[in-house]
């Protein structure tokens, strides 16, 4: 939260990021409509769930003002949207209107405060996306993705991993790794090593962003390769072996710290990853990416 000349905003940036958001919308809006404050919200990673309809619970239901960007699951080019709310907002004590303000604030900020000349590619490109994100294709696409990450939230929770929120509702699992003894920043590098793309990410009660104790897994880019809940299950087991790895090289050196490590799995890695780095090859190899045939 921070404040502005005439108000307070309340800014939700991480919600949209975490396993389970939809639940704090009305929790937040509550307590914001209450102070008359303004409600921000970043829905960047779902906003193609919320495009195709398959989220609980939409953040347009709550917000005031809403930003997303147009790469992640909405599948459009790199760049940003944001909506914002107009039209009559109440009344005062004397029955006046009171109408929202946003739309020239915002415009104006945007451009020519903050951004130079528009790129015609991209907005060529968003409009593609945002035509295609009204299809059936799109929508059926957002459900498999639902689909897709439960059951890889399934076989992790099978294998003994703790899940931040204890599940998903979203296109993105995110483990907790500190009863391996092992942390996300090493996991990320001996998966991206093995051509497997993850990210390590905080979970609640790490001090550091940069050696944090959890991995994020989504599930949307392998979903537009083909892949089923099934498949899912297969992705799972290339994870697991990739955190085994990554716990027997720190095991190996325990007086090594974060850069030593990836050193190690760089210069010297043990067989076991290159034998799944080749395994992730062959069996990725059967989903063709968007575009291979056309």
């Amino acid at each position: 939260m921070f404040y502005s000349k005439l108000r307070f905003i309340v800014y939700l940036r991480h919600i949209a990021d975490t396993p389970l958001p939809h639940t704090l919308y009305l929790l937040f809006s509550c307590s914001v409509y209450q102070c008359g404050a303004i409600l921000l919200a970043d829905m960047a990673h779902i906003s193609g769930l919320v495009a195709g309809g398959v989220v609980p619970v939409s953040p347009f239901k709550y917000a005031d003002v809403i930003t997303t960007t147009t790469h992640k699951s909405l599948r459009g080019p790199r760049g940003a949207l944001i909506f914002f709310r107009r039209g009559l907002k109440g009344t005062d004590k004397k029955g006046n209107n009171i109408m929202y303000d946003y739309e020239d604030k915002i415009n104006q900020a945007v451009f020519p405060g903050l951004q130079g000349g528009p790129h015609n590619h991209t907005i060529t490109a968003l409009a593609i996306a945002l035509k295609a994100a009204g299809s059936p294709e799109f929508k059926a696409y957002q459900e498999q993705v639902i689909k897709n990450s439960a059951a890889m939230a399934d076989a992790l929770q099978s294998k003994g991993y703790t899940l931040v929120s204890g599940g998903t509702e979203n296109h993105l699992v995110l483990i907790d790794l500190r009863d391996k003894d092992v942390d996300g920043a090493r996991v990320e590098r001996v998966l991206e090593l093995a051509d497997i793309n993850c990210n390590k990410n905080t979970v609640p009660g790490d001090k550091s962003a940069l050696q944090p104790h959890g991995l994020r897994v989504g599930a949307p880019a392998m979903t537009t390769r083909g892949l089923v809940e099934s498949d899912f299950k297969q992705v799972v087991e290339f994870v697991d072996r990739g955190i085994k790895i990554a716990q027997d090289v720190k095991k190996s050196n325990p007086t090594h710290k974060l850069k030593d490590f990836k050193d190690t799995v760089l210069n010297n890695p043990p067989p076991a990853l290159a034998a799944l780095k080749k395994e992730v090859q062959d069996w990725a190899a059967k989903f063709p990416m968007p575009g291979q045939f056309w």
